[in-house]
């Protein structure tokens, strides 16, 4: 059976892939656990140490960081790559990189003095699709999750991320078949930045989740399982 390796992104876990599991039922899916890594780079270590062989990879926002790192860590075992609303930059220099951290650290306090679930009420405006903020069932979904981790665990994937290594020279060394996906109006991770992505990876392809934020998995798991099937079965 082939094996689908499927890298959840900050605070996530088996739940943000939940629907695409169900429906890829013939698939054998595997989600790793970071557990406390605090780089891009052991990410990477742990989701490959219990992988098969050769799998196809998956990866959403941060975990899409990850299946880039696995590219260059262990090329050779990847038969296909999906990027869903992530990027592949490093941390800006500068008054913007400085910004970055100041915004994920106060997120980081807030969930050290009032908690994980607090933190992700306030997160979650930029997350979704407007439109998706009075979904109670989907909201709880999403909270349930970020309140899972601990704010230790939250501290150490920020590290991950402040110093996320530049993939920049990787993408157009990528060699198996890749998909880009993106929701339209991500704003934590723009189409615009899955375009350049797309112009520097050979032969990409691009899809994007129509009506739909950063959580795609999520929002439109009917939109995302089918693209995963597509591409599962693409020559």
């Amino acid at each position: 059976m082939q094996q689908l390796l499927l890298l959840p992104g900050l605070l996530c876990d088996r739940a943000v892939w939940q629907d695409q599991i169900k429906a890829l039922h013939d698939i054998d899916c595997r989600v790793p656990d970071y557990g406390s890594a605090a780089s891009i780079e052991d990410m990477a270590q742990i989701a490959l140490q219990d992988a098969a062989p050769r799998f196809a990879l998956a990866g959403h926002s941060m975990g899409g960081r990850v299946a880039l790192e696995i590219c260059r860590q262990a090329p050779e075992r990847v038969t296909r790559l999906m990027l869903l609303d992530t990027g592949f930059q490093p941390r800006a220099q500068g008054e913007a990189g400085a910004r970055e951290e100041q915004g994920r650290l106060a997120l980081l306090r807030q969930a050290r003095e009032h908690g994980m679930r607090e933190m992700g009420s306030t997160w979650l405006n930029g997350m979704v699709h407007p439109s998706r903020l009075e979904d109670s069932e989907l909201v709880g979904q999403i909270l349930a999750m970020i309140e899972r981790k601990t704010p230790t665990i939250f501290a150490a994937q920020i590290e991950a991320l402040l110093s996320r290594p530049d993939a920049s020279p990787l993408l157009p060394r990528l060699a198996c078949p890749t998909w880009l996906v993106c929701g339209r109006e991500d704003s934590w991770s723009p189409l615009q930045r899955h375009e350049e992505m797309a112009r520097l990876v050979p032969g990409s392809r691009l899809e994007v989740i129509e009506d739909s934020g950063h959580m795609t998995t999520m929002e439109r798991p009917e939109a995302v399982s089918a693209l995963l099937r597509q591409w599962l079965e693409a020559a």
